[in-house]
């Protein structure tokens, strides 16, 4: 082994001690892969405001939903906020350079009850995807008490309704107080939509 190819391994391996999801996104070469990443990114910045609740609680979805997209750029990674696609979307998320193209698109709501929780589903699913993008992301402010028994409620109702032609039932995710879906989307296809909980309740 010469001396650059060594440098590059140790490289490489300094990346995967020190920024491990960095890495992950780097090498991402499936969709599959990619979503792992963004989840494992998603899952840090809720835990950021989780553990920050107090100091967000007069924030509004808006200023809450700009400290995501502000951690979501790193290095190979653009997220930006309001960006158009038939519609502006609360969050764009991009992998920079890459060929095929892999963007998710996010929707951000403050929990107001099950009716207002599919209308974002609903912008997301009917009016901002195209059907090219990776699975989807449904961000939920829940700063009412019991977010465990809301989310379960949530998906009991979803699993009962099976809204915007969910197909099938809802199935669990890596994220705690999160879960999947999966929609008969107008492309032909179906898509995936991860539900993301993220408890800032604070009384």
């Amino acid at each position: 082994m010469n001396e650059t190819t060594g440098s590059a391994f140790d490289l490489v391996e300094r990346i995967r001690r020190r920024a491990p999801e960095f890495l992950d996104l780097f090498t991402a070469e499936t969709d599959d892969a990619f979503d792992t990443a963004i989840d494992a990114l998603l899952e840090k910045l809720v835990v950021h405001l989780e553990a920050n609740r107090t100091l967000y609680k007069d924030l509004n979805e808006n200023a809450l939903t700009s400290i995501v997209v502000l951690g979501l750029n790193i290095p190979g990674l653009s997220a930006s906020q309001e960006k158009y696609s038939n519609g502006h979307v609360d969050f764009t998320i991009e992998a920079n350079h890459s060929i095929p193209v892999r963007k998710k698109l996010g929707e951000a709501k403050i929990y107001d009850g099950p009716q207002h929780y599919f209308a974002g589903l609903e912008q997301l699913l009917g009016r901002y995807s195209t059907g090219r993008e990776g699975r989807g992301v449904l961000l939920v402010y829940f700063r009412k008490a019991n977010i465990a028994g809301l989310i379960q409620k949530l998906r009991d109702q979803m699993d009962s309704e099976l809204p915007l032609k969910q197909q099938g039932a809802t199935s669990d995710h890596v994220i705690k107080w999160s879960f999947k879906s999966v929609h008969a989307h107008s492309c032909g296809e179906n898509l995936q939509v991860g539900h993301i909980g993220c408890n800032l309740h604070t009384e």
